[in-house]
This record gives C-alpha cells, structure tokens and sequence, in this order.
C-alpha cells in the first residue's frame, strides 16, 4: 500500500517550491502567458489548500469536493448525503453563491481556521433546526467570497463535504472558485447529469483529475427511469474510452425532489454513494490509500507542470531581452548619429548661424549663446524622436510589446523636450563657468567678458568648418594654450551631457519594461526547486 510522506524534509522542499511558483511572473501578453498564468494559480491552488495542509497534518478530515456543471444537482446531492438542507439549491443561475463545507461538529475546529483555502473567510452559526442558517448572510453584507461552515451529527467524523459553485457558471469568479475549491480536495466527486453528460467542460475536470491521479468519484445524476441502462452503459464507455473506466460511477434517478427548489431525495437514491464515502474514512486502508493516491497525483505532476512553468518564464525572458535589444540598438544609432552630426557643425545652423554671422556688431553673446543651446536642444530632440520611431517600429513586430503602458505615450515621453531643454542649459552654464576660470588665469589690467569667451568657445565647438574665426577670436582673447583648455574642457563635457541625455531617454523608455521585473533567475529558480524536491522524494 502506498503511504503519505510527511517527512520535515520534503514538506520544507515543497514549501520552497510553493514559494518559487507564487513569485513567477507572465506580464507580458505573450501566446502561452494565459495558459501559463492559469497552470501557476491552479498548482499554487493545489499546494496551498491542499498538498502542504495535507503532508503536515495528515489526521485531517478527508475533503470531498462535489463539483459540476450548472444544473447538474450538486446542492441536491449534498444536502440528501447529509439528511437535511444544508446548502440551498437556488431557482436561479448562476446557483450557488458561496460554497458550503459541511462536516461533524467535532470536525469543525479542522476548518474554521486557515489550514485550507486560507484566502476564504469563514462564515460560521451553530443550527438547531433545518434551514435556519439560510437567512445567515444578508444580500448587503454578504461577501464576494466566503465559505460558509455547517456542523451536522448526520457527517461522519472524518469526513467534509464541500459544495462548490458551477464549473461552467456565468460569472467568471465563480468559475475561478470553483477550480479553486476542486484543488482542496482529497475526493473529487463530479456531479452531471443524464442530459448533460457529454459535455466539454465536465469532462475537462474528468481528465485533469486523470492527469493528476486524483482521487476521482462520478455521480450519473437525474437519470430517467427508461434510460437508466443506455444512459448508463452510453457513460461507462465515453468513460472507458479516456482511460477512466475504474473510476467509482454512482447513477442517480430522476425524482421529483430533483427539480428546483425540491427537497432531499430518499436516502436510497444516495445510500451507494455515501457508503462509498463513509468507507473511504472509517476504513484505515482505505483513507490512507484515497489521501495517498491524490497526493502523489499532485507530487508526481510536478515533474511536467514545473517545467512548463520554467519554460514559460525563459519564453517571458527572451522576449523582454528582443524588446530590450530594440531600444539598445535604436538608442546606439542615433547616439554614434548625433555625436557625428555635432561634429560636423550641425548645431550652427539657421537662426544660430545668423546670430553668429551677426557677431559681435549685430548679435549680443547672450544672444549667441541662446540660439546655440536652442539649436543643440533641438538637435538632441529629433535625435531622441528618431530612436523612439525606430523602437515603435520594431516593437511592433513583438506581441510582448502589447503589455500595458509599454508602447504608450505617456506624459515621461511628452516632457523629453523639457528635461532635454534642461540639460543643454545646464551645460551652457558649466561652460559659462568654465570660461570665467580661464580668464580669471589672465594676468591682464584689462581682461575679456566671459560671456564673450564662452559664446566663441560654444560656436567653435558647435560649428565645425564654419566656425574656424571662432577658435582664432578665443585665442586672440585668452591666448593659444587657454584657448585650447577651455575647448579641450567644453568638449568633454558636452560629450557628458550628450551620454546622460542619450542614457536618460533610453532609461526612459526601458523604465516600464523594467518595472514587470522579467528576469532570467525564475527558470533556474523553478528548476532547481524541482530538482530539490525529487530528490528528497
């Protein structure tokens, strides 16, 4: 017979790799990120509500978790197991709004707590008549999402019964419930019915639970009297065909008390099916085998699940490593392409090349300078607005690049020009400092305007071939070595400034893509948790 594991050891190895799978992240919209985002909640699902509670405290209740499709009798089948209305089955769909976990009051203390489906609050009265908790929450103070506890004498101890909403139902949290709730359990009971039986989504849950090894129960519900054999023998052999033809099938017939809002059926209707359960717990072998079976299901589909998990994570990485690539090389291009453009005199062009023709009887240095750093500004600008373009471009061709926020104009894009217009006068100024140093080095009765000496220092720098009187009118004014100080000086800081604009866009652009946090250590991570936990296995 195989036995539960509850070694320190292993429970500590699947606490590391629970913790592992909750921080994986799938932000960018990538084809397998659904998948992958919905494979991650369901086994962080399956650790948290059941696997670890289970491995370290493996005395608990059994759980069975009666789930179906909408219709298919579930709240019915519960309450007639039980003997008495314990979950109301409702007139209108989507039915049940909170699930309900029925189980003996000496129980009651094993789910009261957060042991299992810790994100649930717990919603709890003792009942001393039939239906008197129905009225326990009020349509204004009734939560999103709550479990609701009934202690009934009828449960055997050792044993919960869960009613969970529709797999199938119309509001999407209550599907996600659902699915949650499943993954609590020890005992997967599907509930559908003879009109029903074929349907996809049941059997979507039908072949998971194969996958997972689960430990699995079918219950035929409300099935005609004249079709009981074909319906029967019809979903025995669908059954048999998806290699699930040992799992336990239970048929219920169609009564009176199965229509809306009916009352319990007869415990006949239901005898086979709550003897199988009872069994399963008041037999030791049995309950060992039924937490056994579904905890190694879970153990053993790790092995699969956890590297599609790390494959999705590197998927995720490499993409953001193209997106990242694109912004590198568009930002490189234009970067080595201003830096020539400013070295061929790109800068002393229309309004700044008529104030430096007009220099000095027309035009003022200030002047100079203002139509320099204004042209310089622009410069920067375009060069910046051309990366930008360049990145769009190649984004396009990326579907990672439609996560939110990533390829979107924001108001970071729309200030480039002021934080840009911000530098170049930053720089003015630095240099401005500059030229007051080397004419302070004069030893001169009678020394030059600074202004004047930055204006020629700026032109000279900035304006190529058409600038050359420029560097002859500096020397003229601080001499032929200060004159090459000051341009020697300018010009590496015009080349630091031109790298922390440049490198302060690029940030810029990269600033939403770093903040989804896709790096490569989750892939190792996943892998190396895996390779933990087999081996203490």
């Amino acid at each position: 017979m195989v036995t539960l594991d509850v070694r320190p050891q292993l429970l500590e190895a699947l606490s590391a790799l629970r913790d592992r799978v909750a921080a994986a992240r799938f932000p960018l919209p990538l084809a397998g990120a659904p998948r992958a985002r919905a494979n991650r909640d369901e086994l962080l699902a399956q650790l948290d509500d059941y696997l670890v509670p289970r491995l370290r405290e493996p005395q608990a209740p059994l759980l069975a978790v009666v789930g179906g499709s909408t219709g298919a009798g579930k709240s019915t089948l519960v309450n007639s197991l039980v003997g008495r209305r314990v979950t109301e089955a409702g007139v209108l769909r989507p039915t049940t709004r909170n699930p309900v976990l029925v189980c003996h009051p000496e129980d009651h203390h094993w789910f009261s707590g957060v042991r299992v489906l810790p994100d649930l609050p717990r919603v709890w009265a003792p009942q001393s008549d039939p239906g008197a908790g129905d009225d326990l929450l009020s349509p204004e103070d009734d939560p999103a999402r709550v479990l609701r506890l009934e202690t009934v004498e009828t449960v055997p101890r050792g044993l919960a019964l869960l009613d969970a909403p529709d797999i199938d139902s119309l509001v999407a949290d209550n599907r996600a419930l659902a699915a949650e709730l499943i993954c609590a359990a020890d005992i997967w009971v599907m509930v559908t019915t003879a009109a029903r039986y074929a349907d996809a989504v049941p059997w979507h849950l039908l072949r998971t639970a194969k996958e997972y090894d689960a430990m699995l129960v079918t219950v035929l519900d409300r099935v005609p009297h004249q079709v009981v054999s074909e319906v029967s023998r019809q979903y025995g052999a669908l059954l048999t065909k998806a290699g699930l033809g040992e799992v336990p099938r239970f048929t219920v017939p169609e009564l009176p008390e199965s229509a809306w809002g009916g009352g319990l059926l007869p415990a006949t209707a239901v005898a086979p099916l709550r003897t199988w359960l009872v069994h399963q717990v008041q037999d030791s072998a049995a309950r060992q085998h039924a937490m056994a079976r579904t905890a190694h299901g879970v153990l053993d589909s790790l092995k699969s699940r956890m590297p599609e998990l790390a494959g999705a994570t590197a998927a995720q990485y490499a993409a953001a490593l193209r997106l990242t690539s694109a912004v590198d090389s568009a930002y490189d291009t234009e970067h080595a392409r201003v830096r020539a453009r400013l070295q061929g005199g790109a800068v002393l062009a229309g309004d700044a090349l008529k104030r430096w023709r007009a220099f000095p009887l027309d035009c003022t240095a200030a002047e100079l300078l203002d139509a320099l750093v204004e042209s310089l500004g622009a410069l920067l600008l375009c060069s910046v607005t051309a990366a930008d373009e360049r990145v769009d471009d190649a984004w396009r061709r990326e579907p990672a690049a439609g996560a939110p926020g990533l390829a979107a104009r924001d108001a970071t894009y729309e200030n480039a020009e002021h934080r840009i217009g911000m530098a170049v006068r930053r720089w003015r100024r630095e240099l401005e400092e500059y030229a007051e140093d080397e004419v302070g080095r004069l030893d001169r009765s009678v020394a030059p305007d600074p202004e004047v000496v930055a204006a020629l220092a700026a032109t000279g720098l900035l304006g190529g071939r058409r600038a050359r009187s420029a560097g002859e009118g500096l020397a003229e004014r601080i001499g032929a070595h200060g004159a090459l100080r000051l341009r020697d000086r300018a010009g590496r800081l015009l080349a630091d400034y031109l790298d922390r604009v440049m490198h302060t866009e690029r940030e810029r652009r990269l600033a939403p893509l770093d903040a989804l946090e896709v790096n490569p250590e989750p892939q190792a991570e996943l892998i190396a948790a895996l390779s933990v936990l087999l081996k203490e296995r």
